[in-house]
């Protein structure tokens, strides 16, 4: 079995899974179908196997395979572990939508740096529409992914990835969060920004923001920042910028 090293512990590498139920040690609990699948069929996890699971409580709760068939499996929690692995700096990303895998790409790496929550955007350069039945098992998709990571990673919350919204619908959401979208044109550089506790970002899909998006989103008070003077794909332009919050402003 492998191991590893978190903040200057060993931790051995048992199967971690999300649970959206309540947790409470020494209670018995049925897995969701999905993670029964996984750990009985793809890991052949027996009576008496060692397993993680989470909530988003803020905790990782440790368990062990009662009982396991074909189908279903039982476990008994038999301790609940704090685990402070969130941001101190809540970053809620719209980002215009994208073909192919980078969508997921984002979502999964966005995951692994912190995101709280990302909204897929429809913006005037968006090549990927969705409606009605696709854009429902789009979301289903992108959200698994984003619980994927949080499991791998060691997330104690698993982002939430809203439904497809508009550019203008999005922007124009009430919030007092701190508003910034990437764009190179007038902007400033991220450290000169106050320390925020909550962010909202804007990020374009693979063809940038348009004339028109950007006059949306600066009219919703959102700020043009640069991450450097290099552009940066749209898979890519997530995570340099959580981690460049993170370095600023929060737990790196």
């Amino acid at each position: 079995m492998r191991a590893s090293v978190y903040q200057g512990f060993l931790v051995m590498r048992v199967p971690r899974c999300f649970e959206a139920q309540p947790l409470m040690v020494g209670h018995e609990i049925e897995l969701n179908p999905t993670n029964h699948q996984h750990l009985n069929r793809a890991l052949r996890m027996a009576v008496g196997g060692a397993l993680r699971l989470f909530n988003n409580s803020g905790q990782d709760y440790c368990a062990e395979v009662v009982h396991t068939d074909k189908k279903s499996t039982l476990v008994r929690i038999t301790e609940a572990l704090a685990l402070p692995t969130e941001s101190p700096v809540q970053v809620h990303i719209g980002l215009g939508m994208s073909l192919g895998d980078r969508m997921e790409y984002a979502i999964q790496k966005a995951t692994e740096a912190g995101v709280v929550a990302i909204t897929p955007l429809e913006t005037e350069r968006s090549e990927l529409r969705l409606k009605g039945d696709r854009a429902e098992k789009k979301h289903a998709r992108w959200q698994q992914v984003a619980i994927s990571a949080a499991e791998q990673c060691y997330r104690a919350q698993v982002p939430e990835i809203h439904p497809v919204m508009s550019l203008r619908d999005w922007v124009n959401t009430p919030s007092t969060a701190c508003k910034l979208v990437l764009h190179h044109e007038h902007a400033q550089r991220l450290a000169e920004h106050t320390k925020p506790e909550f962010v909202r970002a804007l990020i374009g899909p693979e063809g940038g923001l348009s004339d028109s998006d950007l006059t949306v989103a600066y009219a919703a008070d959102f700020a043009p920042v640069a991450l450097g003077p290099r552009v940066l794909r749209t898979e890519t332009a997530p995570v340099v910028l959580l981690a460049a919050i993170n370095t600023l402003w929060g737990d790196y």
